[in-house]
């Protein structure tokens, strides 16, 4: 189900990442269909720092229920990885739940960083 086909409300019409699906929010798009947009992060924390959204509003990790999202959503991670070779050096994927955890923008996505080395513990 795409964003508009989901309908509108005052969240969904406030989020900034639903404003990109659906067109009226310029961002650098790498790839998109009818479950994922995959932009490149206006602030970078890696050489590649690549944002995957789903294009449905769910708030969170707390907030997904259909467990299907996560599949669609982590297959486009991996397929992006691999066309853009970072599946070589190896990546970092990063997300974030809640405004403790540093989510700033309440609209699930996925940091997809790579392109430099990553230290342990994150954070």
């Amino acid at each position: 189900m795409s964003f508009t086909e989901f309908g509108r409300d005052e969240k969904r019409m406030s989020c900034l990442f639903c404003g990109m699906v659906e067109g009226t929010v310029p961002c650098d798009v790498v790839f998109r269909d009818r479950d994922v947009l995959v932009i490149r992060d206006i602030r970078p924390q890696a050489p590649t720092h690549i944002l995957v959204i789903p294009t449905i509003h769910v708030e969170s990790v707390d907030a997904v229920e259909d467990p299907s999202l996560w599949s669609r959503t982590m297959d486009a991670v991996r397929r992006i990885a691999r066309e853009l070779h970072l599946h070589e050096e190896g990546y970092r994927l990063v997300v974030n739940c809640g405004a403790l955890a540093g989510q700033t923008i309440p609209h699930l996505h996925i940091h997809l960083l790579a392109g430099r080395p990553f230290r342990w513990p994150p954070g």
